[in-house]
């Protein structure tokens, strides 16, 4: 049995999600009062009936703020009688937000004559504020494609098997902001940079040119160990604490060289100790960006 608890703000990709998990034969339901929460709990989810077994619930700040205060606790108190739930947010940054919402010419749901959209943005964020503090995943779409955000949902959240942690390691460029959803950020921009060779500059740091410059600067090898031997004792904390997400973002100045390059190292270091290792490079194209999983070598390392 499996439940999701899907949230987000308005404009974020909610809708979108909640198909991906319909479509992987998830029982989905949106918008339903966090008042009725329990009740709708207690006669499927709770009731044994195949149908629910696997169960997707889209919960928004149109429900009263003083009901969607009591979810955080809602999902605690179910987590401490056994039963498998996750709390998943989708966010996005305010101009982005805007750009959708321009885009498609849709009334924001809590946009009110003495409110603009930008104000409904901010009062949205406050109302939603205890719902992601508590989110298991923090999925910021502010830079995904639709598709993008699809294959994500359908990888990391859809397909996860049961008490396996999804670890993403994500390469990005400081130069476009730091990715909203990351449990760690780590800044390769002290590294030496190809970007200053003319010839690495056109270059990706998946690209042999690149890959000889970067293994060949001691410092390079030096920060992937450091990085390596912190995500690996950070790893039996998270699942300890039953955390079935973690994710890693590498940033460089532009996000093509040395945070690519260090990110396929670090996924390709967990993938031989850990099961559900995915890599994206969010500043790259689109041919090679997407995310991707890497081939696991073995069942993961038994924490102590």
């Amino acid at each position: 049995m499996r439940l999701i608890f899907l949230s987000g703000l308005s404009g974020s990709g909610k809708s979108v999600a909640l198909h991906v998990l319909e479509d992987l034969d998830f029982y989905c339901i949106d918008n339903i009062p966090a008042a009725l929460l329990q009740s709708f709990i207690s006669h499927t989810v709770r009731s044994g009936s195949d149908v629910y077994q696997r169960t997707a619930i889209g919960i928004d700040a149109r429900t009263a703020d003083t009901d969607i205060s009591t979810v955080p606790e809602l999902i605690a108190e179910l987590k401490r009688s056994g039963l498998d739930c996750e709390l998943v947010f989708l966010a996005a940054d305010d101009e982005e937000l805007l750009r959708r919402f321009a885009e498609t010419r849709r009334k924001h749901p809590l946009s009110r004559e003495r409110e603009d959209l930008r104000g409904a943005i901010a009062l949205e964020r406050r109302l939603l504020e205890p719902v992601i503090n508590a989110a298991d995943l923090v999925v910021d779409t502010s830079r995904l494609s639709v598709h993008e955000l699809r294959e994500l949902i359908a990888r990391r959240i859809g397909r996860r098997p049961r008490e396996r942690m999804s670890i993403m390691f994500e390469s990005f460029g400081f130069k476009n902001g730091i990715p909203g959803d990351a449990d760690f950020v780590f800044d390769a921009r002290s590294l030496p940079n190809p970007y200053w060779d003319p010839l690495l500059r056109p270059l990706t740091g998946r690209d042999e040119a690149v890959v000889r410059f970067l293994e060949a600067q001691p410092g390079v090898a030096q920060f992937i160990e450091q990085v390596a031997q912190f995500i690996d004792a950070r790893i039996p904390e998270h699942q300890a604490a039953n955390r079935g997400y973690l994710t890693v973002a590498v940033g460089c100045t532009g996000g093509q060289h040395r945070s690519v390059y260090i990110a396929e190292r670090l996924a390709a270091h967990a993938a031989e100790r850990w099961p559900q290792v995915s890599l994206r490079h969010s500043a790259l194209p689109d041919t090679v960006k997407s995310l991707r999983t890497l081939p696991a070598a073995h069942e993961p390392v038994k924490a102590d």
